[in-house]
């Protein structure tokens, strides 16, 4: 044979050895994971085992088993049982060989149910040597990133491809071995040498051998140091989580990840496929279904429980469909995420994004139609813009979409004449639409007027069972309780506002004189026009629909006045607004205030100062914090939120950070960035760290200073003189 027959044997032998290998990279790091994790899975298993008593053992074998005795003996829960083991329970008056190896049987398998529901809570305030060697683990999977996981995925499928065609192709080696393999296998190995180029020609065109070796060195890099993969899980705890699911295998209940669908729905939206190449972030396995589901079905809604992470689902179709050949896609949302929208698009896939908002909106909106990418709008700017062609538009979405439940209303216009121009849309909604049929059926009219029909006629489903079926070709909700296996979890969310016309007037106003105090609240200074509270009012409002309990920190106790009275205005259903809680409350009541709050029976809102209830206090009855502005200090932040985030906590605690882009908060946020930050937050970590913020954290005065002085600079009222900080 020819030096070019061997030539693409070689190469392809190469490429089979590199994907091997980053298979087998990509093998040890998950098994590093779960190495890990067995002693603290182990462990909580056997403190949940602690917690059973031996009387549960008679539910495994159906009341069979004579057990009064061996309580006398002392062994009063399953995990006493399993250490004593057989030979000690011969020795129990009345149970024999028979009955001991019925009760071992009974609690090995109570232990085997508690291994596979038991969750493992990894908790950043208390890191141990255990738990630091699991995050360190997961740190290099979660470094290495959804390309790696890409990558060792088309390694796997170009091993399973080239393996069997080298085996067949290796008489190429010499002529002895093609003479030797006789004419039938002299056919086959030329055969499997073409198969070989097609396959070795199509990874060079995709950068494959490339990807492939990046994705080696990302795997085989781990963190510099264990402090860098603490500071790390605290910023992206929510992947560390899903990963650590992924691995453990302990994915969530199918049916529910899967929105309790029909079998034929859920079977197809299983068979589309999802290309996540231009998407930056990896799913989990129920946002990968919502999405998935979106593309198959179509015109849908999405109305999972806030938290679960709608808006990658989103991102994730628009990715699939932009891979797809689609140019042009449509968000449609309130003023107050449109900011949230922008970055999150940015940060969280390849796709280039234009906000189509105030008085340039127009020059944008002709931008975007000649450039393509993801427009993002607001419902009232949307009725500003002519229709789009048919099909110009690969997807239109509409963020908090219970926004246009009146037909009548003139932004639910816009959006119905959108909608009837594209063949995909997509509603998002995290307030549950079970109980609100009316509403319900006028946003599934303007997707699927069959649908709507059938809700709304004689013979429309009646109970919970009946509505899930009839809407669940347009509709998908999940619950946090049903696919976030590891709760409890913490997920933080910056949500960025662009400051209104009167809070930016407020704001120059505090610039101008210097105050930094009033710079920081400046966007609650006039409460009928801010941004920061409209947006507030509308998480305490989907909490409240979900019937979770919120807990809002300020500094600044005129800010929570301000707060207060407009929750107590505005928000329908919301529960009792308890609060403030200050440094005036005496100790005494507010943990009275505290207890009052945890009392409610369903949703609430406590209202708390930062420093008066960061320490000391537990407020785990909250499932939702909300901070209304940056702190100067992280480790105010950090104290305000293991109130609600702490041992006992049965909830996922969801943080919303407020935050005013182009400003002090903006500045506020970078700096701290930029501190020594694992030095503050670890290195110097200990018990009077932990109770004297200040002794960690640097000086806040030079920082108001240096905002003060680079806020006047940037609005043009600088004199070149050092700020005089008030």
């Amino acid at each position: 044979m020819g030096r070019s027959e061997r030539d693409a044997v070689a190469r392809g032998a190469r490429l089979h050895e590199a994907a091997r290998s980053l298979v087998a990279d990509h093998d040890r790091a998950v098994e590093a994971v779960r190495a890990a994790l067995k002693p603290i899975h182990d462990a909580a298993v056997e403190q949940a085992l602690a917690a059973v008593p031996v009387a549960r053992l008679q539910d495994v074998t159906s009341g069979r088993l004579r057990l009064g005795n061996v309580e006398k003996s002392g062994l009063r829960t399953v995990r006493e049982v399993l250490e004593a083991g057989p030979y000690r329970l011969r020795q129990i008056p009345g149970v024999g060989q028979r009955t001991a190896d019925q009760i071992i049987a009974a609690a090995r398998r109570l232990s085997e149910a508690a291994g596979e529901t038991v969750a493992v809570h990894i908790d950043v305030d208390r890191p141990e040597p255990q738990t630091t060697a699991l995050v360190m683990a997961l740190h290099v999977l979660a470094e290495a990133g959804p390309d790696a996981r890409r990558a060792v995925e088309t390694a796997g499928a170009l091993s399973k491809r080239l393996g069997p065609l080298l085996a067949e192709a290796k008489p190429v080696a010499g002529r002895l071995r093609m003479l030797l393999a006789g004419r039938a296998g002299r056919t086959r190995a030329l055969e499997a040498v073409d198969g070989i180029r097609a396959v070795t020609d199509e990874a060079a065109r995709a950068g494959t051998a490339e990807s492939l070796a990046q994705a080696s060195v990302d795997l085989l890099r781990g963190p510099s140091t264990d402090v860098a993969a603490w500071a790390d899980f605290e910023l992206r705890s929510a992947e560390y989580y899903g990963l650590l699911a992924e691995v453990s295998r302990r994915a969530p209940d199918t049916a529910a990840a899967e929105g309790f669908l029909p079998d034929d729905i859920a079977e197809r939206v299983r068979g589309q496929h999802l290309d996540d190449s231009r998407c930056r972030v990896s799913l989990r396995g129920y946002q990968a279904f919502g999405a998935r589901f979106a593309l198959a079905q179509r015109r849908v809604i999405l109305g999972d429980e806030m938290g679960l992470g709608k808006t990658i689902q989103a991102i994730a179709a628009l990715t699939h469909l932009s891979a797809e050949g689609h140019s042009h896609f449509m968000v449609v949302c309130p003023a107050s995420v449109l900011v949230n929208w922008t970055r999150e698009i940015e940060a969280r896939s390849a796709l280039c994004v234009t906000p189509l908002h105030g008085p340039g909106r127009q020059d944008a909106f002709a931008d975007w139609k000649g450039r393509g990418g993801v427009a993002v709008t607001t419902f009232d700017a949307l009725r500003g813009f002519p229709g789009p062609g048919r099909e110009e538009v690969g997807m239109l979405v509409v963020d908090e979409a219970h926004w246009v439940k009146n037909p009548k209303a003139l932004r639910s216009q816009a959006v119905i004449r959108w909608a009837g121009q594209c063949e995909r849309v997509l509603f998002m909604t995290g307030t549950p639409m079970e109980n609100r049929v009316a509403e319900f059926r006028s946003l599934v009219r303007m997707l699927d007027s069959g649908v709507a029909e059938r809700l709304g006629g004689p013979d429309r489903p009646a109970g919970s069972v009946g509505f899930r079926k009839a809407v669940a070709p347009v509709y998908l909700r999940r619950n946090q309780a049903d696919v976030l296996t590891e709760l409890p979890s913490l997920q933080h969310t910056d949500e960025w506002e662009e400051l209104s016309a009167s809070d930016e007037a407020a704001y120059r106003e505090a610039v101008r004189a210097g105050n930094f105090m009033a710079m920081r609240r400046a966007a609650y200074a006039r409460p009928e026009k801010s941004a920061k509270l409209v947006r507030l009012g509308e998480i305490v409002q989907e909490a409240a629909e979900n019937g979770l309990k919120v807990v809002v920190f300020s500094n600044f106790g005129a800010v929570l006045g301000v707060v207060k009275a407009a929750l107590d205005a505005g928000v329908r259903g919301g529960g009792p607004v308890l609060g403030p809680l200050s440094g005036r409350v005496p100790p005494a009541r507010r943990q009275l205030l505290v207890d009052e709050f945890a009392a409610v029976s369903g949703p609430a809102v406590l209202l708390a100062q930062i420093q008066a209830a960061g320490v000391g206090l537990n407020i785990q009855a909250a499932s939702v914090v909300i901070i209304c502005e940056p702190q100067v200090k992280p480790t105010i932040e950090h104290q305000a939120v293991a109130r609600a985030h702490r041992m006992g906590q049965v909830r996922s605690v969801r943080v919303h950070r407020l935050l005013a882009a182009g400003g002090v908060d903006e500045r506020m946020v970078k700096m701290l960035e930029n501190k020594a930050r694992l030095f503050d937050a670890y290195a110097r970590r200990s018990a009077v760290a932990e109770a004297t913020p200040d002794a960690v954290d640097v000086s806040d005065a030079e920082m108001a200073r240096r905002i003060v002085e680079e806020e006047q600079a940037r609005l043009g009222m600088s004199d070149g003189q050092p700020a005089e900080v008030q």
